[in-house]
């Protein structure tokens, strides 16, 4: 089991995105009493669900020069 800080090292992730998104129940995580964990089988499931199509820019097209 790893921890937070653990996790998001491994993750190349921001550990304020790995506990908020964990928070949200977003991503597969372990709650041990209050102590947030992240199993092998999360991480790996963390990263297989992590791509997602880009999404067109939304507001005014940007200037090119």
């Amino acid at each position: 089991m790893y921890t937070p800080t653990e996790a998001a090292e491994l993750l190349s992730v921001k550990e304020t995105w790995l506990r908020r998104k964990a928070g949200t129940r977003s991503i597969p995580c372990t709650f041990i009493g209050r102590h947030l964990r992240f199993s092998a089988t999360d991480l790996r499931t963390i990263v297989e669900n992590g791509t997602q199509p880009v999404r067109a820019r939304r507001g005014r097209p940007r200037k090119v020069n």
